[in-house]
């Protein structure tokens, strides 16, 4: 897939429909910086953008995906079955920021009971142990957090499979 063919092919169908970057982003509701990333080939729009810009060009999504036009076009059990994917990954994301969402809240009140238990010079075995669980969870987390945030966990994953690929192909 190559993203500055699909950028230059966006591009061109958003000039075709006399739209600016600008006016693209309002109907899509996203930033302008977004579509300018998405022309210049620097990141791809979501599945869910990819369908709504394919109906607003009225070009297949496939063609999208080839940078160019197409004598045919894609079937409509095709671009439902993209709807559904679009509709998973939406769902997905959904479910992960909930996750993320109740992590930050659990290390919120740990960093608080942390802070309260610190406050007071309580002398015993069960308030240094709280202290120091409640601040290892909570670097825990906030280490997790800054990987999912970050991208770092998706850069991890591919040279993780880079290195699988790499190894199979040693044997």
């Amino acid at each position: 897939m190559d993203q500055q063919k699909i950028g230059a092919f966006l591009r061109e169908l958003r000039l075709d429909k006399n739209l600016t970057q600008e006016q693209l982003a309002e109907t899509l509701g996203v930033s302008n910086r977004s579509v300018s990333r998405w022309e210049n080939g620097n990141n791809m729009p979501d599945l869910g953008l990819l369908l709504e810009l394919s109906k607003l060009y009225g070009v297949g999504v496939d063609e999208i995906f080839d940078g160019k036009r197409k004598e045919t076009h894609m079937d409509e059990q095709t671009a439902e079955t993209i709807e559904k994917v679009a509709d998973y990954a939406n769902e997905e994301k959904l479910r992960l920021k909930k996750t993320l969402r109740g992590l930050l809240i659990l290390s919120l009140i740990l960093s608080f009971v942390t802070i309260f238990l610190g406050s007071f010079e309580i002398e015993g075995k069960l308030p240094s142990f709280l202290m120091g669980f409640s601040s290892g969870v909570n670097l825990g987390i906030t280490v997790l957090l800054f990987i999912f945030l970050s991208g770092t966990g998706t850069k991890l994953r591919a040279a993780k499979l880079n290195l699988l690929k790499k190894l199979k192909i040693s044997r």
